[in-house]
């Protein structure tokens, strides 16, 4: 089947990447539904749960194009895929927040919770950017700053949990703030049968991710795009629909801490392509291989995510649009890092 997908052609290549495209927005759309109801029937709640579940699941395929571009030497695909897929899913939660019409998404989804997994972000991306312009030293190919990635992550993920079961500090609640709050469960699914249809969703969008890769090389080869091109502008984006499907699905639920907890929660676990993608790349540091237009945008993700965090602490009920000042400035700043790509 690899050999297979090596010797297709273009017009087939665009057309396999359509159908990956439209297959992770119909599993994505399924795998809110099953993440709210874990979040509901386990009580991890919604901020836990969009981390976890809902960030890991939804990014699955794109660790998939990211690890296996690394492993066939091609790192720049591999990082660019990883860093624009945390700006576009970043740049998802200003849709998010122009489909929710009562106030500013940043407003009514404020938690503890989503602030912690932003601040993580902002660490775990600052990690990247310490691996650029540390020494180009590596144990068994890999470069130190891998592992505390990780280490991170998981420290991180203990303080989310400790702030669920000991909050130590609380935003102020007002009249469109949408707190929490577990459905009753229905009783018509066992917790059992939710857990496998988790697995079988995630399952499914990782293998998505493994073809996206196949048709993104060959889409590199035979149109002359650079493979930063292809990462930020084609893969990452449709390895993001996940994150932009299960996004809007969560706002209509009125389930808003878990919107914006999956995007932020799904941004910190992206960071993690770029750790992975080290380990797969044989030819030494990832980090130190890559060029400076694709290191452009991990500067642009910590502003974007210091911008969004800066919304979810004003917490500006309504603005420009009924958007927030932040998610405007989250659009421009995109638009500036597509203008840079090509100049």
């Amino acid at each position: 089947m690899f050999t297979l997908l090596n010797d297709i052609s273009l017009l087939a290549a665009f057309a396999l990447f359509g159908f990956c495209a439209v297959v992770i927005g119909i599993v994505g759309t399924r795998l809110t539904r099953v993440v709210d109801s874990l979040a509901n029937r386990t009580g991890l709640g919604e901020a836990i749960a969009g981390a976890v579940l809902l960030g890991m699941a939804t990014s699955l395929s794109g660790i998939v194009v990211s690890v296996s571009s690394a492993w066939t030497d091609k790192p720049e695909l591999a990082m660019s895929n990883a860093l624009g897929g945390i700006a576009v899913q970043t740049l998802f939660l200003t849709i998010a927040d122009m489909v929710y019409r009562r106030a500013n998404l940043e407003h009514a989804a404020a938690s503890l919770g989503n602030l912690i997994q932003g601040a993580l972000l902002l660490c775990l991306l600052s990690l990247l950017l310490v691996g650029r312009f540390a020494p180009e030293w590596t144990f068994w190919q890999i470069h130190p700053i891998t592992p505390l990635l990780f280490i991170a992550y998981l420290f991180g993920l203990r303080l989310i949990k400790n702030a669920h079961t000991r909050p130590m500090w609380s935003p102020t609640r007002t009249r469109e703030t949408r707190e929490d709050q577990p459905d009753e469960p229905s009783g018509k699914i066992t917790l059992k049968r939710l857990w496998l249809f988790f697995l079988g969703l995630a399952l499914a969008i990782g293998f998505t991710g493994w073809l996206l890769e196949r048709s993104a090389t060959i889409i590199a080869a035979e149109t002359g795009l650079s493979q930063a091109a292809v990462g930020v502008l084609l893969t990452s984006v449709v390895t993001s629909l996940p994150e932009l499907v299960t996004t809007i699905a969560a706002v209509r639920r009125g389930a808003l801490t878990l919107a914006v907890a999956g995007i932020i929660g799904g941004n910190a676990f992206d960071t993690l392509f770029a750790a992975a993608s080290d380990v797969a790349y044989r030819g030494g540091s990832i980090y130190h291989v890559i060029p400076n237009h694709v290191m452009l945008w991990v500067a642009l993700t910590v502003l974007m995510t210091g911008v969004l965090m800066l919304g979810l602490l004003h917490r500006q009920e309504q603005g420009p649009g009924r958007i927030g000042f932040e998610s405007m400035a989250i659009i421009g700043l995109y638009l500036t890092g597509i203008i840079i790509l090509f100049n």
